[in-house]
């Protein structure tokens, strides 16, 4: 039974108090069965949480009241557990990490709802459509045609900026998981004089969850224990990952077992289990390997 609820959401605004958030909410997480991630600062929240259903209900309802989060957009998914083992509620300096030095927030790009996309992409108009988020989220997981750039943190994000020079005058689409990284993202372009840039409302989660099959490629790659979501029924629009090893479509990532390498790997279930979870014969060799559970 899928009892469970997974929720994702942030929003950008002056938070006066973070500090004292951190010790309320703390305290709240572990008295109603909230587990995952909570980041909290001045610019705002960042957050993915998951807890059974009346569990959830309750803590949509311990975040709406503070008035600065009393429009917060969650989104949610059924789970049949939790999606996460702990809980960790953390004063950040950003709530998430770009470095990109002071952005003016209220310029961000104009939002654009899944529909509009799809209309986009079927009046073959001449647009960009860019992924704000990392490499590896990208490799298995992307809009048609969709500019994937190689990016290790988002803090690469005004280096792949800077190689846009000359399409200020493109019409300019980001999008990222949830909104997030975009909304930034979408604003540091706005910032550099790029003059039709927009992103999509409540990105891939919402795009996916309004068209299965349509122009998403792939899987969606999730910090949590689910790890991805894969949306879609047509067999050729499911996978678009590739093997580490054997090159089959997948989309499933192990982190390798040496834990001195510890780099995060795409591999079929096959390979997976004949390497021993390592990407090289090196690190099967490793005597400081992470454990395999089994069940």
């Amino acid at each position: 039974m899928e009892n469970y609820r997974v929720l994702l959401f942030y929003k950008y605004v002056t938070f006066s108090e973070p500090e004292k958030f951190v010790e309320d909410h703390i305290v709240f997480c572990k008295s109603n069965g909230i587990l995952g991630r909570v980041w909290i600062s001045y610019e705002g929240i960042n957050a993915t949480v998951s807890g059974l259903l009346e569990n959830v209900e309750l803590y949509k309802h311990e975040i709406k009241r503070y008035n600065e989060f009393s429009d917060v957009w969650f989104k949610e998914d059924k789970y049949s557990s939790h999606a996460f083992k702990k809980i960790h509620v953390r004063f950040k300096k950003e709530i998430v990490n770009s470095s990109f030095g002071s952005i003016d927030l209220t310029k961000t790009a104009t939002k654009i709802d899944p529909h509009y996309l799809n209309e986009l992409y079927e009046s073959r108009k001449d647009f960009l459509i860019i992924d704000a988020r990392n490499e590896y989220e990208s490799r298995i997981g992307k809009f048609k045609n969709a500019i994937t750039p190689q990016l290790k943190t988002f803090r690469d994000w005004p280096d792949f900026v800077d190689s846009l020079k000359g399409l200020e005058n493109k019409t300019i689409i980001t999008y990222c998981t949830g909104g997030i990284r975009c909304e930034k993202a979408s604003a540091y372009l706005i910032e550099k004089g790029f003059k039709d840039v927009y992103q999509i409302n409540g990105g891939i989660w919402n795009y996916i969850n309004e068209y299965p099959d349509k122009f998403w490629e792939g899987s969606m790659f999730v910090f949590d224990e689910r790890r991805i979501i894969t949306p879609n029924e047509k067999e050729e629009l499911k996978h678009i990952g590739k093997c580490h090893f054997c090159g089959t479509a997948t989309s499933y990532y192990i982190n390798c077992h040496n834990q001195n390498c510890d780099i995060i790997l795409l591999t079929c279930d096959e390979c997976k289990t004949k390497n021993d979870y390592c990407c090289s014969e090196s690190c099967k060799r490793s005597k400081n390997q992470r454990p395999v559970f089994h069940g």
